[in-house]
């Protein structure tokens, strides 16, 4: 189960990954939204257990766990530091385990994978006090996302995980990066919560803090209007005026509107300072991933990205670029030093890793069970 702000993608993964079947109804909270959620649960066939997509763990959870009352309150207790994303995924949780009482609830958060970046990368230079009262400091989201990609990108360039430097791009309506070396996360492109970083579909992505200290000083902002013009009126959508998708900003630019070309050309700018930086964290480069609705589906900004960072040694075959399909693929020009793929993430194939990860079957008799196989919370 993976709640968005709003969608709801619902996948019954066998054991071997395939998919069983699938949904993607709206995000509960309505009676018709709960009653398709139920139907969908109910006409699957022998669900052992459920994997849930939690955007914030906060300091405390950094691991998937099994959920329990505590787990579900300790949630609810970092709600305001992910509000767009967190709620939702606590309403799909309680609406499924009243459907599926008897079957574990597993919550995987995104957060989790970063948990490996080094102080240098994940500790803000701000007072120390602040870092350790309320334990600020980069947590970096879209982690299934990104590990996802980087196991990936290692299958498809047929080397070791353990031995490749890849910065995993991922690109929809939030868009962060990370820099992966032997498969651990040690720096990322968000931060505290969802809202650093890259420029998103409405969120603006890393500004200056002293700009917000001038607006709610002289404009009379208040808290409440900065956070939704930061995170719902800004970023593609706020630049551009026509949409926060970028397949239609793309096409006002294509048609000659100069506040969609602007958009295209700031998303891009930003993207590759960050492919270059995440670079840089890692002390060099095997490999660039994009994945994600704009990454998997935009060649435009994947050639303008990559025309700009040829000096990192990224060459991208212009022709394959245009012509990705349904399929994970390598888009390098012949003799790269550095490869550019494009990988269809597979944040659901990351969750069942996850909850398989945390489950051991144990056959009882003529009945499945599953117990943790190791601690929780």
């Amino acid at each position: 189960m993976n709640a968005g702000t709003s969608s709801l993608k619902l996948r019954v993964l066998a054991p071997d990954d395939g998919v069983l079947a699938s949904a993607d109804p709206p995000p509960v909270g309505t009676p018709e939204a709960d009653a398709a959620l139920e139907r969908f649960l109910r006409q699957a066939d022998r669900i052992g257990a459920v994997g849930h997509r939690v955007v914030h763990g906060g300091p405390d959870l950094r691991e998937s766990v099994v959920v329990t009352e505590d787990v579900v309150r300790r949630l609810r207790a970092v709600e305001d530091l992910a509000p767009l994303h967190i709620p939702p995924a606590l309403a799909a949780l309680e609406a499924a385990r009243r459907v599926l009482p008897g079957v574990p609830h597993v919550v995987c958060f995104d957060t989790a994978f970063h948990a490996t970046i080094p102080e240098e990368a994940a500790i803000y230079a701000i007072p120390r006090e602040w870092t350790e009262r309320w334990r600020i400091r980069r947590y970096g989201f879209h982690g299934l996302s990104h590990s996802y990609v980087a196991r990936r990108t290692a299958e498809l360039l047929r080397r070791r995980l353990e031995d490749l430097r890849t910065v995993t791009c991922h690109l929809g309506s939030g868009a962060s990066l990370a820099a992966v070396r032997g498969g651990r996360s040690v720096d990322t492109t968000m931060g505290f919560t969802p809202d650093e970083g890259l420029v998103m579909a409405t969120r603006s992505g890393s500004v200056d803090p002293g700009m917000l200290l001038w607006l709610q000083r002289h404009a009379g902002i208040s808290p409440a209007e900065l956070e939704d013009a930061l995170t719902r009126r800004s970023g593609v959508l706020g630049i551009s005026g026509v949409s926060s998708d970028m397949r239609e900003v793309l096409a006002a630019a294509d048609a000659g509107d100069r506040s969609a070309r602007l958009a295209v050309g700031i998303y891009v700018h930003h993207l590759r300072q960050g492919i270059a930086a995440m670079a840089a964290s890692m002390g060099g480069l095997h490999a660039v991933a994009f994945a994600g609705g704009v990454g998997e589906g935009a060649a435009r900004v994947r050639r303008e990205t990559c025309a700009g960072l040829e000096h990192l040694g990224i060459q991208l075959d212009l022709a394959h670029n245009e012509r990705v399909g349904a399929d994970d693929s390598d888009l390098s020009a012949e003799g790269s030093p550095v490869r550019t793929l494009v990988v269809h993430t597979r944040e659901d194939v990351e969750i069942a890793r996850e909850v398989r990860g945390l489950l051991r079957p144990v056959e009882t008799g003529s009945s499945f069970a599953t117990v943790p196989s190791r601690g929780v919370g």
